[in-house]
């Protein structure tokens, strides 16, 4: 490969890792505002302007505090958990088009790591693999209320697994591909997919909020039983890594949502913004038309986080067996069916 084309993608694969530890940091920002406007306060509003620079001075503090590693025979497994969780929220990134392309120095730039034929069955693998962080976190605090913890996050991450799964499925009957770029462009001007499986999507957003272990889905830190989770055990950047992972997990799921369902980048009227500003003008507009969607979804990550109350675990596994997963299997029956009437066209 031309050493050039190496540079490129080492700086933008660099580049998204900044923007999603960025988005991660600041995540933990707009949840305090977000809940202080839901209950009527001020939120941070100390540490720089509009309390700006909170997440920095969090970061300090975590730093500064002591490094403690509990009595257990696993010190390389306690080490090991919260490592793991954080690769995993990085390395979704990777097959996700963030636009279409930019024209930089007479280069084409593609704004996509890499453009693998199979990019949902990677989401989906990478995904899996972050249950490990947590059951491996919990395991080796040699602490029972975090190994229950643990327990809990691992049954109803692979549950709920399997429903957003099942969801995909009539997506990807629609679209024909399972490349994430494929799957974008299909979605020029409207038509996004949320307008042709909108059942499909609220599966797969409720299971988003499951697999992120969100309220009200958040039966893995319910402190009045578990005292603080899996990461009981766990102090200064150690815990800042379960931290940083679980908003850096709600970035992803969030852009995924929008390039899934929302048209990712595209927006009414691009073609004619193509033809009359440019490449470059038109597509860094589709860029910030997908970090517009992108926040709108983290918005409604924290909205319902101050709004609905979480489940009992039994309600939790009962709605992910018995509720979602026979949804699921209906859409794609009735899927299939309107694919086979309009011969091979879903609409």
């Amino acid at each position: 490969m031309d050493q050039a084309i190496i540079l490129e993608k080492s700086i933008f694969i660099f580049t998204i890792f900044a923007i999603t530890m960025l988005a991660a940091m600041y995540s933990t920002w707009a949840e305090r505002k977000v809940a202080a406007w839901l209950q009527d306060r001020i939120g941070p509003n100390r540490a720089g302007p509009l309390g700006l620079l909170q997440p920095l001075a969090d970061g300090m503090k975590l730093f500064s505090k002591e490094e403690f590693l509990p009595n257990t025979p696993n010190k390389f497994l306690f080490v090991a958990g919260p490592a793991i969780s954080m690769s995993v929220a990085l390395m979704t990134s990777a097959v996700i088009p963030w636009g279409d392309k930019l024209i930089i120095g007479g280069r084409t730039v593609i704004l996509q790591a890499t453009d693998i034929n199979i990019g949902v069955l990677y989401v989906f693998g990478v995904l899996s693999v972050g249950v490990y962080g947590i059951m491996i976190g919990g395991w080796a605090s040699n602490n029972k209320f975090s190994l229950m913890s643990a327990m809990r996050a691992a049954s109803q991450m692979i549950s709920y697994e399997v429903a957003m799964g099942m969801s995909l499925i009539a997506l990807l009957m629609m679209s024909g591909d399972l490349s994430l770029k494929t799957i974008s462009e299909q979605q020029a001007e409207w038509h996004w997919n949320v307008l042709y499986q909108p059942l499909g999507f609220i599966i797969f957003l409720v299971c988003s909020f499951a697999e992120t272990n969100r309220t009200p889905f958040d039966l893995a830190e319910c402190e009045a039983e578990l005292i603080g989770g899996y990461h009981t055990e766990y102090s200064s950047m150690r815990m800042g890594f379960y931290l940083f992972a679980e908003y850096a997990s709600m970035f992803i799921s969030s852009t995924i949502l929008a390039v899934l369902y929302f048209g990712a980048y595209n927006y009414p009227g691009m073609a004619w913004a193509v033809e009359h500003w440019g490449v470059n003008a038109a597509n860094g507009i589709g860029i910030a038309v997908l970090f517009i969607k992108i926040c709108a979804f983290i918005f409604f990550f924290m909205w319902v986080r101050w709004t609905i109350p979480r489940f009992r675990y039994d309600q939790l596994m009962r709605l992910g067996w018995q509720g979602l997963i026979p949804l699921a299997i209906a859409n794609i029956f009735i899927t299939g069916v309107i694919i086979l009437w309009h011969d091979g066209k879903l609409f």
